[in-house]
């Protein structure tokens, strides 16, 4: 859990210099690859591959200690690493209340329309939607930070990746 703390402090840190104001993250927040929305007796639940992630000088150092024949790289090429040591599902119980943070998705059904803005608000209708919807982009590609209380999933977070 320390771990998950510094990677999570770090996403603060280095999502400021970047550009755009990060969401805060507190210590009930994992990082995913979401794979499934599915709906049981009227609830929604989320099943997730939990995974590590690492910005920075923590992702520089995870990189050279788990990477072989990297040449002259000193860490990971664009700036992060993501640790996928266990692939087991995880399923999460959705609140009705979700927030949905997104950084980029298919808004319209053309390229135009996926750009970037960072932390848009969407409903959990709309999200379901976009995530459902491969034809132009697969939002299961991209890693979650699902923020958890009692239990249940009150807010997930896109993380942009490059």
């Amino acid at each position: 859990m320390t771990i998950m703390m510094v990677v999570l402090l770090t996403f603060i840190t280095s999502a400021s210099a970047v550009g755009y104001e990060p969401v805060p993250v507190d210590k009930e927040t994992v990082t995913a690859y979401i794979s499934k929305l599915e709906h049981k007796d009227g609830q929604l639940f989320i099943q997730a591959d939990d995974i590590q992630w690492y910005e920075g000088e923590a992702a520089n150092k995870i990189f050279l200690e788990r990477e072989q024949d990297i040449g002259d790289l000193e860490g990971p090429p664009d700036g992060y690493y993501i640790v996928n040591d266990n692939e087991d599902l995880t399923t999460y119980k959705v609140s009705d209340n979700l927030e949905v943070l997104m950084q980029i998705y298919d808004r319209d059904g053309t390229y135009e329309g996926m750009d970037i803005n960072w932390n848009e608000p969407i409903s959990l209708d709309k999200f379901q939607e976009v995530f459902a919807n491969t034809e132009m982009m697969d939002l299961s590609q991209f890693p979650y930070h699902l923020t958890i209380q009692d239990g249940v999933v009150i807010r997930i977070v896109q993380q942009f990746i490059p």
